[in-house]
């Protein structure tokens, strides 16, 4: 099973949310794709996760997480022990959303979501400064990524598997070019 969890502002209709969907789809995996839209509290994205995959054995689950979402994914994997795929992860997002308090436009839709003070310290309290086991994650970084610094990532990520990408942008606007590969450390083929 794989869930997927988008960023900030995005969407289960996100470019790479919908690759991942028409890759598994053609492998036959379609039934072990998940990917909710999360709501804009943390508190509540983790929870509305958690709830998906509640009844998956930890050892046949993979989170893939882009940006926030592999934030959460960070959070997730530490508790309930599977592994996860992080794309341009975010870092310290309690300290980059402050800029992005109020209404905000979701992407790929004509929702909004309205980012409330509050979600820092959700934020805050979802943070993972360390990992205990580096074998259960794969970080896919751009250098080119013009969101978060790509060096913070591949030192809190030290010890896992990495695939740091030449360029490329926060979307990892080439995202398929690394997909199989993604998908291989998911155990689809």
């Amino acid at each position: 099973m794989i869930l997927y969890l988008h960023g900030f502002r995005s969407s289960p209709q996100s470019r790479k949310a919908q690759q991942i969907k028409s890759a598994m789809r053609a492998r036959g995996w379609a039934d072990d794709y998940l990917c909710p839209q999360l709501p804009a509290s943390p508190r509540e994205a983790v929870d509305v996760a958690r709830r998906a995959v509640d009844r998956e054995d930890p050892a046949a689950l993979y989170l893939i997480g882009s940006s926030l979402g592999g934030y959460y994914a960070t959070w997730l994997a530490e508790q309930i022990g599977c592994r996860a795929v992080l794309l341009n992860p975010a870092i310290t997002p309690y300290d980059d959303l402050k800029a992005h308090l109020g209404p905000q436009p979701v992407f790929f839709s004509t929702d909004k979501i309205d980012m409330k003070p509050a979600y820092l310290d959700e934020l805050h309290a979802l943070d993972t400064p360390c990992i205990t086991q580096p074998d259960r994650y794969f970080l896919v970084a751009a250098t080119g990524d013009e969101v978060i610094d790509y060096r913070t990532m591949v030192a809190k990520y030290a010890g896992c598997r990495q695939r740091v990408i030449a360029g490329s942008d926060h979307q990892i606007h080439d995202f398929a070019q690394y997909l199989d590969e993604v998908l291989r450390f998911c155990g689809i083929e």
